[in-house]
């Protein structure tokens, strides 16, 4: 039964009443769901959803509150800063202790030994107290060696204990999954370590071997054998020995063909030869490694078996009377094999030293087999066909489709509209052309010259355009390489040749004598001096006969 008091009324038996409406009377929830988490939410209601009365405060102010202490004479006393915490996977962070253990392994089966001496590491780490257990791998022991027990932590006992590093001492025995170890020394780290932390390690011990493997260290049984040629004794003697030499086979002569680089094995333990080809980067060829297996390559062969169907048959001794040798393979030597001629130009320094030792051969220097660039082939223009100028026709020979040549696009720009203009004669034996004047036009922007004629009346020549826009070539300059005229060529009393014909220049406007002016180093002494000649014969007073001519013309009186 929930009781409410009613507003204006005391709060005391009898004044309060049931509310007949509420009809809920769950307990709200205390835990919520948010992204996937549990989380802890306090309530504001109870029971039948009345609002409860909670504290405003913050649980900053309540922290404050709760740890709020009397002040005392000398003020609050300063609490001591916590100390930086390291966890262990920081502070031990490949940090690992070794031991060297074995354990003693039965070999019921086997008649030369009744038991078995396996060494191996014991790594504790440090860092989550994980502990494996790695067997070094011996060559040809036929035994499967290597991590024996994976990283974990490995259980003391049946309680479910785990080892620890205060466990692990030198000289004591510590069983693992049944298996006991015997821990006989540690590596200088373990030991410093187990030695700061106060353990007191025990003296090493020797590790114990195994008298198996000791007896087969004894020298072998000497015996004389038949023969000096023994393959059993080249196998054992010459296993794993391997002479190596680089070759290349030039295949140029042929279409298609090319020098490509091989690399020959030659294994002494039964003279077999293998050749594998050697693959650069982006070559694209297919990433064969083996151009010749490995079997064992004759030399020469009987009379009756040259039409021997070798493609097809295999080889047997009675076909062969000789077969390739070490000796056969020497630096700086070609030697044929299955129809290729390769020629070796250098190897490794195991052979080197075997040659050295075997046949006394000291001097095998490697041979410089780069591909040497051919001398460049000097591009020459073929003669000029005279239609348009020689760069135009010289576009042809540079591109397949041709291009117009570039041009100077800044000096178009700053000699634009900049025109050299010059009166000149016909240099001509012939009478009616001594009469005749021409202008010629120097365009400053593409160094090209145009001829034009004043008309004259009743002289029988038809004036106008005497030459287009063109570029003019000195006369005695070459057609592959062309000379022509420029502004430095022009001045007064100069002769022009144009296409067989001859102009002298009598005369120039007063832009060309500015321009001359301001640009004097690009032209001649001979140049400027006719220049300045023919500016002071215009300046010059007229004769007294012109002068007296002049006076009567304009009604004058000359005195």
């Amino acid at each position: 039964m929930v009781s409410n008091p009613v507003h204006g009324l005391p709060f005391l038996p009898g004044t309060s009443f049931k509310d007949s409406m509420k009809t809920a009377f769950h307990r709200s929830q205390t835990l919520g769901y948010r992204n996937g988490y549990a989380i802890v939410r306090h309530p504001t209601v109870g029971i039948g959803g009345d609002r409860l009365q909670f504290n405003q405060l913050s649980q900053a102010e309540l922290d404050e509150l709760a740890s709020k202490a009397p002040v005392l004479t000398y003020g609050q006393p300063k609490q001591a800063p916590p100390a930086d915490f390291i966890p262990a996977h920081v502070a031990f962070d490949k940090k690992v202790l070794k031991f060297d253990a074995y354990f003693q392994e039965d070999v019921p089966v086997s008649t030369e030994e009744q038991y078995r001496i396996r060494q191996v590491n014991i790594y504790y780490y440090l860092e989550d107290d994980s502990m494996s257990v790695i067997e070094p791998v011996v060559e040809n022991s036929g035994i499967l060696q290597g991590k024996l027990i994976k990283r974990q932590r490995l259980a003391k006992n049946d309680r479910g204990d785990h080892y620890h590093w205060k466990d692990l001492n030198r000289g004591i025995n510590i069983t693992i999954y049944g298996k006991t170890f015997r821990v006989v020394d540690c590596d200088q780290f373990t030991q410093v370590f187990l030695e700061s932390q106060g353990i007191e390690l025990n003296p090493p011990e020797k590790m114990a071997l195994d008298p198996y493997t000791e007896l087969r260290k004894q020298p072998l049984r000497k015996y004389v054998t038949p023969s000096d040629f023994d393959q059993l004794k080249q196998f054992l003697t010459f296993d794993k020995q391997v002479l190596r030499f680089y070759a290349i086979w030039d295949d140029t002569d042929s279409m298609y063909g090319e020098c490509r680089t091989y690399i020959i094995h030659y294994y002494l333990m039964d003279d077999t030869v293998e050749i594998r080809e050697v693959h650069e980067r982006n070559d694209g060829r297919d990433p064969f490694p083996l151009l010749m297996n490995r079997q064992r390559m004759p030399k020469v062969l009987v009379e009756n078996a040259k039409n021997f169907p070798q493609c097809v048959l295999e080889i047997s001794d009675q076909e062969v009377l000789e077969w390739y040798t070490a000796k056969d393979f020497i630096v700086g030597k070609s030697l044929t094999i299955l129809g290729r001629s390769f020629f070796i130009y250098d190897c490794d320094p195991f052979t080197r030293r075997y040659y050295k030792e075997k046949f006394g051969i000291t001097d095998l220097p490697r041979i410089d087999v780069s591909k040497r660039e051919p001398p460049p082939v000097k591009q020459e223009l073929p003669p000029y066909n005279g239609f348009g100028l020689v760069e135009d026709s010289a576009q042809n020979c540079f591109a397949l489709i041709p291009k117009a040549p570039k041009k100077d696009v800044i000096k178009m720009l700053v000699n634009d509209n900049k025109v050299l203009r010059y009166l000149a004669v016909l240099e001509s034996p012939i009478p009616e052309d001594k009469d005749r004047r021409f202008v010629f036009s120097y365009f400053l922007a593409t160094d090209m010259i145009s001829i034009f004629e004043p008309p004259v009346r009743n002289s029988g020549i038809i004036g106008g355009k005497y030459l287009g826009r063109t570029k003019v070539v000195k006369p005695y300059s070459t057609v592959d390489n062309p000379v022509y005229y420029g502004p430095s060529d022009f001045f007064i009393g100069a002769v022009i040749e144009v296409f067989g014909h001859r102009f002298i220049i009598l005369d120039t406007d007063e832009y060309v004598l500015k321009y001359m002016e301001s640009n004097a180093a690009q032209y001649s002494p001979e140049a400027l001096a006719s220049i300045q000649n023919h500016v002071r014969k215009r300046e010059a007073p007229a004769p007294e006969a012109e002068r007296i001519s002049l006076c009567t013309q304009a009604g004058m009186q000359c005195q």
